[in-house]
């Protein structure tokens, strides 16, 4: 069954960041994050040791689940594959990987998967909340605990790999810091109005103090948060039809969160159907590559179109691959409109796109310009797909 965007369903909001083991390029743990009809996945996967090795047994153990779950593959069979995918250190006997994945509909029903991973806590109004569990025994004797249960708006997952529960310095152990040490650090630093991206700073923070800076073991946190079912929704571009600009406006000021037009023909016909005029902001912000925004009343940002859409991509692609880049991004006081159409997008948890198939007139001329209705169906797409590996919901309707 696929649920669609609806304020009756709940939206999910996820963020990680790992601190490498001190020395080392890459990291052993890795998180993929997915979503398929009616749900959203993560996957966190911690390869045995750390460095190159260990990196590619997170990322391969992390890919084939994460894929598995969303092309439909049962919870059981996907872990009674991996589990018999996964090779056994012949020294310490333990599994080259562990890994929890966190399986979210969008009406609230939860399962919880974790094979050799410290338990996730969870949250749920404002205390440490305990599901009970059930152990499943895979192939190789390998058991797995998988637990069900529901969560609501305000309700978040915290799983983290070993390193995180490893934290000390100079080669030992913080024996303070241990499962019991990190649920009371959460419930007394963190709440249901921090965002998944908060929560994770402020315990990787705390870690990577533990560790004097110096991680021995690669650390990698994870948040899964449930928030309330909201829609920013983005105008790009004419509609094909002049007949459907009134239908097309109406679906814009439907949004129940963000209402964003891109593009100066766009902008027009909001202009026209609302009633309202075009004014320029009040402190106009021009960049060599982005031109300024302006003011439609009742509309939370207007930018030019593919220009601004471009720079927006490399942000949306960039933010995606580097989480340094990302803060800064979400930190940066730029007014310019690709910025702030970065952070809307970003800050979003639903989007949609409403993508108007009409040439502009604008550039009519210019066949051969990279300004056309092409490179903007491209950018949009683009758009699409870094959003949704950011863990949003996005959509596109063509008009």
């Amino acid at each position: 069954m696929v649920l669609a965007m609806s304020e009756k369903q709940v939206h999910i909001e996820a963020f990680w960041r790992s601190l490498n083991h001190y020395g080392e390029e890459l990291c052993g743990d890795r998180v993929m994050i997915k979503r398929g009809d009616g749900f959203f996945v993560l996957v966190l996967a911690d390869g045995l040791g750390s460095g190159v090795k260990a990196n590619i047994l997170s990322t391969l153990t992390s890919t084939i689940i994460s894929e598995m779950i969303v092309e439909g593959t049962s919870l059981k069979d996907c872990i009674d594959t991996i589990s018999a995918t996964l090779p056994v250190c012949s020294e310490r006997g333990e599994a080259y990987s562990t890994f929890t994945i966190i399986q979210v509909y969008y009406d609230g029903e939860t399962y919880l998967i974790q094979f050799d991973n410290p338990v996730a806590v969870v949250i749920s109004n404002g205390r440490v909340f305990h599901p009970e569990d059930a152990v499943v025994e895979m192939t190789g004797n390998r058991k797995v605990h998988v637990t069900e249960f529901k969560m609501k708006p305000g309700d978040y997952i915290v799983t983290f790999s070993d390193g995180i529960l490893y934290a000390g310095t100079e080669m030992q152990l913080n024996l303070a810091w241990d499962q019991k040490a990190v649920e009371q650090f959460l419930m007394e630093n963190t709440s249901s109005y921090d965002s998944a991206a908060e929560i994770c700073r402020v315990l990787l923070a705390n870690v990577n103090y533990l560790y004097g800076g110096m991680p021995g073991d690669d650390s990698t946190v994870a948040c899964v948060k449930i928030i309330e079912a909201k829609e920013t929704v983005v105008m790009a571009g004419p509609p094909l039809h002049n007949e459907d600009d009134g239908k097309v406006v109406e679906r814009l000021l439907s949004a129940t969160d963000k209402k964003i037009v891109c593009g100066g023909t766009t902008a027009k016909i909001v202009s026209r159907i609302t009633g309202n005029p075009i004014n320029p902001t009040a402190d106009e912000v021009m960049t060599e590559d982005v031109p300024p925004t302006s003011m439609i009343k009742g509309i939370d940002l207007v930018t030019e179109g593919v220009l601004t859409l471009q720079k927006t991509a490399w942000y949306i692609r960039h933010a995606k691959d580097d989480h340094d880049f990302r803060d800064s991004l979400m930190l940066s006081k730029s007014k310019d409109g690709a910025t702030l159409l970065s952070k809307a997008l970003l800050t979003s948890s639903g989007v949609t796109f409403l993508m108007g198939l009409s040439n502009n007139e604008a550039y009519a001329d210019m066949i051969h310009s990279a300004v056309s209705l092409d490179l903007k169906v491209q950018l949009i797409q683009e758009l699409s797909e870094n959003l949704k590996e950011l863990g949003k919901i996005v959509k596109i309707e063509k008009y």
